[in-house]
């Protein structure tokens, strides 16, 4: 057997004050749990609650996770729109589809699934102020009748679909509205029933007898949040916990290799070079440091391995973006400029800084000046936005809420891209990315981004480095948990520990 790593002993106080003070539930759970034999499932979760839950918020995805809300449809591994409370649909026109609605599916309190509550569900998402991330620029009316809704966009969407699959736009039950705010707690579809939800401490979940899907294996969820990394992988590692969620780079080391997985990230760590002004205006001077920089020296030193080297944009964690990767075209690499250039990060992510530093070493041995500008996300995304470095690393998702990487090609390297850190104004790319935008799910649409990818990359104006993993930390009597790149799914009805 291979010897066990010892925990340092700020991770085992923090494990033993966990399981002490019961932030843990143990294995017995509830009263409804105890009627069962099976055993509930003890989950520590990275970040608390910060809109009580609401799915009109990025809680939505703890939601989702825990397979309590459920959305008309979901996404495949290539993106693609399937059935999920939604059996059907089609696109009647430009801007209207038709969804035909599962039939005999309860809420959590009883009451029926009907096209009028995904009327209100939708219909409150489209309105609310600020929008939910996926309703960004998109306008959109529900009309519901029978067991069919018709979702009706302001202009042409290829994507609606999709974006009905973000846990956004979950559908509640009509109690989930009856205050200015969104409360899911016992209001959703799911395997599990959402019982109590204990502000940012807990959250607490029985299985749902009667749901549509199946009779989930486990009894309920416990799940707790622990945003510091050191105690979630304590936890797991003390038996305190069965899943854990995001175990740092810097403690998978210490956890057995059985209990942790990698999944491949749709997140791109990327060197974005200010291609309006400075140095980095000449496209030889982009290609240079494109030359210059060593991938996996950064993926073996500061990831110890655990993040895949990038040949593109896009990475593994979308199985189509490996059909043609690289650039086909660029500028020759010229001499390295005598003159300084900035390169701008945030401590926010906590192998950045290290990667800055490491990059200032490359840049510095291939002939250019290097200077670092590292401070807290939000002190420095205005700065870097308004393209106030030469440089800038970001790690940034590819693919946003709808699974469809083209609105992040769009917002990051269009002319009037709302994220435009590289201020990069190229008609090529704009044009490609349109193409991409305009042309409908499938085949043709994965053909076209992969077009405007090709296009961007010929730029220099962004130099992917390396995709990320998450590590995930499971028990080794854990049956089933879900490996999902998207990170919408975690527990399922075929989740258990043995």
């Amino acid at each position: 057997m291979r010897p066990r790593k010892l925990l340092p002993s700020a991770a085992l106080s923090l494990a033993a004050a966990l399981t002490v003070s019961g932030c843990f539930a143990s294995t017995s759970g509830s009263d409804s749990a105890q009627e069962s034999d099976d055993k509930r499932i003890r989950v520590a979760m990275m970040q608390p609650p910060r809109s009580g839950l609401s799915p009109l918020s990025d809680d939505a995805f703890k939601l989702s996770r825990w397979s309590t809300a459920e959305t008309l449809v979901t996404l495949d591994k290539e993106g693609d729109a399937k059935p999920a409370l939604a059996t059907r649909w089609k696109r009647t026109n430009d801007k209207t589809w038709t969804f035909t609605l599962r039939k005999g599916v309860k809420f959590h309190d009883g009451t029926p699934f009907t096209a009028t509550d995904v009327k209100r569900s939708l219909t409150r998402a489209a309105t609310a102020a600020p929008k939910p991330r996926i309703l960004d620029g998109v306008e959109l009316t529900v009309a519901a009748k029978g067991n069919t809704v018709t979702v009706t966009t302001a202009e042409p969407d290829p994507l609606v679909p999709q974006r009905l699959s973000s846990p956004q736009l979950s559908i509640l039950a009509a109690k989930a509205y009856r205050g200015k705010t969104v409360n899911p707690v016992g209001a959703g579809t799911g395997a599990f029933v959402l019982k109590k939800a204990d502000g940012t401490s807990s959250a607490t979940l029985d299985r749902n007898e009667d749901y549509w899907g199946g009779r989930a294996k486990a009894a309920g969820i416990d799940a707790t949040y622990v945003p510091d990394g050191a105690a979630r992988a304590a936890a797991l590692r003390s038996d305190a916990a069965d899943i854990v969620e995001a175990v740092p780079v810097s403690q998978a080391s210490l956890l057995d290799k059985d209990q942790i997985t990698e999944v491949p990230m749709p997140r791109t760590n990327t060197l974005y070079l200010n291609a309006e002004r400075g140095v980095f205006k000449d496209a030889g001077q982009r290609a240079a440091v494109r030359s210059a920089l060593d991938t996996k020296a950064l993926v073996d030193g500061i990831y110890e391995g655990r993040a895949d080297v990038a040949e593109g944009l896009l990475g593994p964690a979308l199985p189509w973006a490996s059909e043609r990767a690289g650039r086909t075209g660029g500028a020759k690499a010229a001499k390295p400029s005598g003159k300084t250039i900035t390169i701008g990060t945030f401590t926010d992510r906590a192998e950045l800084p290290e990667v800055a530093a490491a990059l200032q070493q490359q840049l510095k041995d291939a002939g250019f000046k290097v200077k670092l500008d590292v401070r807290e996300y939000a002190n420095i995304e205005s700065d870097a936005l308004d393209g106030r470095f030469d440089a800038f690393i970001l790690s940034r998702a590819t693919i946003l809420d709808s699974g469809d990487p083209a609105a992040y090609l769009h917002s990051d390297f269009m002319g009037d891209g709302s994220f435009n850190i590289a201020q990069l104004a190229d008609p090529t790319v704009d044009k490609a990315v349109r193409k991409a935008e305009s042309t409908a799910a499938g085949k043709a649409r994965r053909a076209a981004i992969l077009d405007a990818e090709t296009a961007i990359l010929s730029t220099d104006a962004a130099i992917p480095m390396l995709h990320e993993r998450v590590i995930q930390g499971d028990a080794t009597n854990v049956v089933g948990s879900a490996k999902d790149p998207r990170e919408r799914e975690l527990i399922t009805v075929g989740t258990y520990v043995k």
